[in-house]
Protein backbone atom coordinates (compact mmCIF):
# COMPACT_ATOMS: atom_id res chain seq x y z
CA UNK A 1 0.00 0.00 0.00
CA UNK A 2 1.20 3.08 -0.86
CA UNK A 3 1.27 6.14 1.47
CA UNK A 4 0.29 9.91 0.30
CA UNK A 5 0.66 13.38 1.35
CA UNK A 6 -2.16 15.54 -0.09
CA UNK A 7 -1.72 19.05 0.11
CA UNK A 8 -5.12 21.24 -0.75
CA UNK A 9 -4.83 24.46 -1.98
CA UNK A 10 -7.10 27.77 -1.05
CA UNK A 11 -9.52 25.55 1.49
CA UNK A 12 -11.01 27.05 4.37
CA UNK A 13 -9.62 30.58 3.70
CA UNK A 14 -11.74 33.49 4.01
CA UNK A 15 -14.96 32.08 4.80
CA UNK A 16 -14.61 30.19 1.37
CA UNK A 17 -13.98 26.68 -0.33
CA UNK A 18 -15.06 25.23 3.08
CA UNK A 19 -14.05 21.69 3.55
CA UNK A 20 -14.16 20.63 7.05
CA UNK A 21 -11.68 17.95 7.46
CA UNK A 22 -13.99 15.46 9.42
CA UNK A 23 -15.70 15.45 6.13
CA UNK A 24 -12.61 15.23 4.11
CA UNK A 25 -12.09 12.25 5.92
CA UNK A 26 -15.47 10.68 5.10
CA UNK A 27 -14.94 11.50 1.39
CA UNK A 28 -10.93 9.80 1.01
CA UNK A 29 -12.34 6.62 3.21
CA UNK A 30 -14.82 6.16 1.13
CA UNK A 31 -12.31 6.17 -2.22
CA UNK A 32 -10.77 3.11 0.05
CA UNK A 33 -8.36 5.31 1.51
CA UNK A 34 -6.69 4.08 5.05
CA UNK A 35 -5.41 5.36 7.73
CA UNK A 36 -6.74 8.92 6.82
CA UNK A 37 -5.20 11.74 9.14
CA UNK A 38 -5.83 15.38 8.81
CA UNK A 39 -3.44 18.60 10.22
CA UNK A 40 -5.82 21.77 10.28
CA UNK A 41 -8.41 23.17 8.46
CA UNK A 42 -5.87 23.61 5.59
CA UNK A 43 -6.29 20.87 3.46
CA UNK A 44 -3.61 18.76 5.11
CA UNK A 45 -3.90 15.04 4.97
CA UNK A 46 -2.05 11.93 4.96
CA UNK A 47 -3.24 8.86 4.02
CA UNK A 48 -2.64 4.88 2.24
CA UNK A 49 -3.85 3.86 -0.89
CA UNK A 50 -3.75 0.59 -2.87
CA UNK A 51 -3.92 3.41 -5.93
CA UNK A 52 -0.23 3.73 -6.67
CA UNK A 53 -1.18 5.94 -9.99
CA UNK A 54 -0.54 9.73 -8.41
CA UNK A 55 -2.32 11.49 -11.91
CA UNK A 56 -5.11 8.84 -11.46
CA UNK A 57 -5.67 8.88 -7.64
CA UNK A 58 -5.12 12.62 -7.66
CA UNK A 59 -8.07 12.87 -10.29
CA UNK A 60 -9.90 10.81 -8.27
CA UNK A 61 -9.63 12.69 -5.24
CA UNK A 62 -10.24 16.00 -6.79
CA UNK A 63 -13.74 14.66 -8.36
CA UNK A 64 -14.76 13.28 -5.00
CA UNK A 65 -14.04 16.90 -3.33
CA UNK A 66 -15.90 18.92 -5.98
CA UNK A 67 -18.77 16.57 -5.66
CA UNK A 68 -19.22 16.60 -1.81
CA UNK A 69 -18.33 20.25 -1.27
CA UNK A 70 -18.78 22.21 -4.59
CA UNK A 71 -15.40 23.43 -5.85
CA UNK A 72 -12.36 21.84 -7.26
CA UNK A 73 -9.07 22.22 -5.25
CA UNK A 74 -5.64 22.23 -6.55
CA UNK A 75 -4.25 19.30 -4.91
CA UNK A 76 -0.36 18.77 -4.63
CA UNK A 77 0.09 14.82 -4.26
CA UNK A 78 3.30 13.28 -2.92
CA UNK A 79 4.34 9.82 -1.95
CA UNK A 80 5.57 10.48 1.95
CA UNK A 81 8.85 9.64 0.59
CA UNK A 82 9.29 12.68 -1.66
CA UNK A 83 7.96 14.76 1.27
CA UNK A 84 10.57 13.77 3.24
CA UNK A 85 12.76 14.22 0.85
CA UNK A 86 11.66 17.89 0.61
CA UNK A 87 12.81 17.95 4.77
CA UNK A 88 16.22 16.34 4.14
CA UNK A 89 16.60 18.79 0.87
CA UNK A 90 15.85 21.92 3.26
CA UNK A 91 18.48 24.58 2.40
CA UNK A 92 17.71 26.93 5.27
CA UNK A 93 18.05 24.70 8.07
CA UNK A 94 19.24 27.72 10.59
CA UNK A 95 15.37 29.08 9.37
CA UNK A 96 13.69 25.72 11.49
CA UNK A 97 14.27 28.04 14.53
CA UNK A 98 11.65 30.54 13.74
CA UNK A 99 9.11 27.96 11.88
CA UNK A 100 6.99 30.65 10.31
CA UNK A 101 9.81 32.31 8.62
CA UNK A 102 10.44 29.13 6.12
CA UNK A 103 7.74 27.92 3.46
CA UNK A 104 7.66 25.34 1.36
CA UNK A 105 5.99 25.41 -1.89
CA UNK A 106 5.16 22.19 -2.93
CA UNK A 107 4.97 22.13 -6.97
CA UNK A 108 2.49 19.73 -8.87
CA UNK A 109 5.34 19.43 -11.16
CA UNK A 110 9.00 20.51 -12.28
CA UNK A 111 8.66 24.00 -13.96
CA UNK A 112 9.86 24.14 -17.33
CA UNK A 113 10.71 27.76 -17.69
CA UNK A 114 10.79 29.53 -14.23
CA UNK A 115 11.35 33.21 -14.47
CA UNK A 116 14.38 33.14 -11.94
CA UNK A 117 15.19 36.86 -12.42
CA UNK A 118 12.09 37.96 -11.88
CA UNK A 119 11.88 35.96 -8.49
CA UNK A 120 14.99 37.33 -7.93
CA UNK A 121 13.94 41.18 -8.09
CA UNK A 122 11.20 40.21 -5.83
CA UNK A 123 13.61 39.13 -2.72
CA UNK A 124 14.20 41.69 -0.91
CA UNK A 125 17.64 41.85 1.01
CA UNK A 126 16.91 39.36 3.91
CA UNK A 127 14.75 36.70 1.41
CA UNK A 128 16.79 33.47 0.73
CA UNK A 129 15.08 30.99 -1.90
CA UNK A 130 16.49 27.91 -3.39
CA UNK A 131 14.33 26.02 -6.06
CA UNK A 132 14.74 22.07 -6.48
CA UNK A 133 12.66 20.03 -8.63
CA UNK A 134 9.69 20.44 -7.13
CA UNK A 135 10.30 22.07 -4.35
CA UNK A 136 10.73 26.27 -3.82
CA UNK A 137 11.93 27.02 -0.28
CA UNK A 138 11.66 30.57 0.77
CA UNK A 139 13.38 31.97 4.24
CA UNK A 140 11.19 35.29 5.16
CA UNK A 141 12.06 36.27 8.47
CA UNK A 142 10.33 39.80 7.79
CA UNK A 143 7.57 37.42 7.31
CA UNK A 144 5.77 36.16 4.48
CA UNK A 145 2.42 38.56 4.90
CA UNK A 146 4.45 41.86 3.77
CA UNK A 147 6.85 39.37 0.76
CA UNK A 148 6.04 40.41 -2.24
CA UNK A 149 8.08 37.16 -3.23
CA UNK A 150 5.60 35.31 -0.97
CA UNK A 151 2.69 36.52 -3.09
CA UNK A 152 4.29 36.29 -6.64
CA UNK A 153 6.19 32.89 -6.33
CA UNK A 154 3.58 30.55 -8.26
CA UNK A 155 3.17 33.06 -10.57
CA UNK A 156 7.03 33.48 -11.58
CA UNK A 157 7.43 29.49 -11.21
CA UNK A 158 4.55 28.67 -13.93
CA UNK A 159 3.21 25.72 -11.80
CA UNK A 160 -0.01 25.19 -9.48
CA UNK A 161 1.98 25.53 -6.36
CA UNK A 162 1.04 25.36 -2.27
CA UNK A 163 3.22 26.64 0.40
CA UNK A 164 3.04 25.43 3.62
CA UNK A 165 5.41 26.92 6.69
CA UNK A 166 7.70 24.79 8.71
CA UNK A 167 5.80 24.31 11.66
CA UNK A 168 3.02 22.22 9.39
CA UNK A 169 5.64 20.60 7.48
CA UNK A 170 6.90 19.14 10.94
CA UNK A 171 3.60 18.52 11.63
CA UNK A 172 2.98 16.54 8.93
CA UNK A 173 6.24 14.48 9.23
CA UNK A 174 5.34 13.54 12.55
CA UNK A 175 2.01 12.06 11.30
CA UNK A 176 3.94 10.22 8.73
CA UNK A 177 6.47 8.94 10.95
CA UNK A 178 3.22 8.20 13.56
CA UNK A 179 1.60 5.68 10.50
Amino acid sequence: MAMWVALFRGVNVGGKNLMPMAELTRVLESLACTHVRTYIQSGNVVFGSRMSNREKLTERVIDAVEETFGFRSPLILLTTDEFLEALKKNPFLEAVAVPKSLHFYFLAEKPKTPDLDGIEQLAISTESFCLTDRVFYLHAPDGVGTSKLAARAERKLGVVATARNYATVDKIRAMIEAA
